[in-house]
This record gives C-alpha cells, structure tokens and sequence, in this order.
C-alpha cells in the first residue's frame, strides 16, 4: 500500500519550501498538482528543477475557475465532480504506490487539496506536510510586522459581499484580504468605507518573480494579478522605544 502525500509549498519562492517537503518532492514517483487548462500551475512552477527525471506527472486541470459566479449551482456541481473524479484516481494510484500532491501555501489554509483531503482521509493513508501561507510571506515582503500586542487579526475573502466586507474591515486591527483579483473594486470601496484605505497595501506575487508592493489607493482597479493579496498592518500594544519615553 502507498500514501497520498501532500507537500505544502508555501509562498511561492522555492528557497521556502520546508526541508521535509523538499525531501517528498525530490524522491516523489507520481506527482500530482492543479491547474487552470492550458497553463503550467503555479504549484508546479516552484517545483521547476526539484523533480526526478523519470517523475510520473498528473496535472489536475479544473473544469471552471472564474468563467461562471462562484456560487452557482453549476458550478458547484462541477468542481465536485472534479474532486471526487481524482480523489478516486488518487485513491487506485495509492493502492500500490506513494503519490505526492502539490500544494501552494498551506495545504490547510484554502488549498484545493481539503476537498481532496475529505474525500480521501478514510480510505487511504494520507501525510501533510505543513507549509508556510501565501499571506504570511507577503506581510513579511512588506518589511512591517502584521500584528502587534493584543492587535486582532481578520483573514477575509474578496468574494464576501461589500456589506460583510464592511463590517469586518471596521472590527479588526489588522486585515487581509485574500482572492483580490476582480474583487478589487469591491474591496477598494469596502476599506473606503471602513475608513482604512490610506493604510491598506497591495502585495502582488509575494516573494516570487516580479513581486510589487504599492499602497493599495495608488493602485488602478484593473491592475490587479490572480496572486495578490491585500494587507492592513495592525498598530496595536507595544513597549515604547527608550527615545520615546524620554
């Protein structure tokens, strides 16, 4: 019997990627990662030059990504199709050999692989390796710490209606927002309202090839790439600096 072993990647710089991870990665047999048809993957792009060269590969290509609403019926019917189609291929594959996924970020926080992850973790012995979130290297790219003291911390998706958006925005110290894309002028106008646009930051391809950093007001609605992420510092409870006390 084999396993199903799913290495987090994390942010996107390869040099990031935990040692345990790497080590799956280099010895992997079968690997398998998703991908919008027709491109490379993001997942497999961090692993470019880390694979065997007689690696056995299985692109998991969705059948939709943003060509219908996200909340649709149809499409809810057929990325669970897609799901349970290659949780059983993943599942035959495991009968008789380990398979490692790829997954960018932590393969608990939003991957793709949780839907795989219900859908296998009674029928096949499973090991995820942890990985470091896509959010985490983008607030280190900012140079800034996200939090301080007793600051609180909200994680929101662009895809929530302004109102909750809103909401959210005016009770955290310190945000960010995930899945920007063309949700940004939603998201603009959500953190106009809360009064938090003058400190909101835009991270495009944190820590990978061509990363930006621009505040998000300066930042045209329509120039926004897939991986960006906006941030909100929090400025919460700190011991004062010595000059500052005296």
């Amino acid at each position: 019997m084999g396993r199903i072993i799913c290495a987090g990647l994390g942010p996107g710089d390869p040099d990031l990627i935990s040692v345990r991870a790497d080590r799956a990665i280099r010895g992997a047999g079968h690997v398998a990662y998703f991908r919008k048809k027709g491109r490379q993957g993001q997942a497999r792009r961090i692993v470019d030059g880390m694979l065997a060269a007689d690696v056995v590969e299985y692109p998991m290509e969705y059948p939709v990504t943003t060509e219908i609403p996200f909340d649709s019926p149809e499409y809810n019917r057929l990325l669970a199709a897609f799901y349970d189609d290659w949780a059983a291929r993943l599942a035959a594959l495991a009968a008789s050999c380990d398979v490692v996924v790829l997954c960018e970020g932590d393969p608990f926080f939003y991957g793709s692989f949780m839907h795989l992850y219900t859908r296998l973790k009674d029928r096949v012995t499973m090991d995820v390796i942890p990985g470091i979130t896509g959010m985490t290297g983008c607030w280190n790219a900012t140079g800034a710490p996200i939090t301080w003291g007793d600051d609180v911390l909200s994680v929101l998706m662009g895809t929530l209606p302004e109102e909750d958006l809103v909401a959210h925005m005016r009770g955290a110290d310190a945000l960010v927002v995930m899945k920007t894309g063309r949700n940004l002028p939603k998201v603009r106008r959500a953190l106009a309202r809360a009064g938090r646009l003058d400190a909101a930051w835009l991270v495009e391809r944190g820590t990978m090839p061509g990363q930006r950093i621009t505040r998000l007001a300066e930042v045209e609605d329509h120039d926004c790439p897939y991986f960006a992420i906006v941030l909100v510092h929090g400025q919460g409870r700190r011991p004062e600096l010595a000059e500052a006390a005296e």
